[in-house]
């Protein structure tokens, strides 16, 4: 029975990540709008922009790991938060770096995050497919 408050602890985790990664992209969402807009040329802006919806989805994404973990408890459903929290920080991370910094080439990091986020998904899906 030891597993069940380490279960209980990491749904609660992915929950916390999920609602804080919510609230950073909706920061990041008005600063791009507003403080960002005159300071960057628009294209950099909706890079930035993409970050920040991306950002979003899977913090979405999180939440819903944590609700399908708390019912059906699986390491896939583990693997999704992870690759979830993996892929925020390399692909909306990379975005972010890339429009403050100007520097293009760490764009090539933003498709590792992008692989992150489909496996999340993979991974979500597989563990609901275990309990239907």
């Amino acid at each position: 029975m030891r597993c069940a408050p380490y279960i209980s602890r990491m749904n609660r985790l992915f929950m916390m990540i999920g609602a804080l990664s919510g609230a950073v992209s909706v920061v990041a969402g008005a600063f791009g709008a507003h403080a960002l807009r005159d300071k960057v040329e628009p294209r950099l802006l909706e890079v930035f922009e993409t970050g920040a919806r991306y950002q979003m989805y899977h913090a979405l994404a999180l939440l819903a790991v944590g609700l399908v973990a708390s019912r059906w408890p699986s390491t896939l459903a583990t693997n999704a938060g992870w690759l979830f929290v993996a892929g925020t920080v390399l692909f909306s991370g990379s975005l972010y770096a890339m429009t403050f910094t100007g520097i293009r080439v760490l764009g090539a990091i933003t498709p590792l995050g992008g692989v992150c986020f489909i496996a999340g998904w993979v991974c979500l899906a597989l563990a609901a497919s275990k309990v239907a």
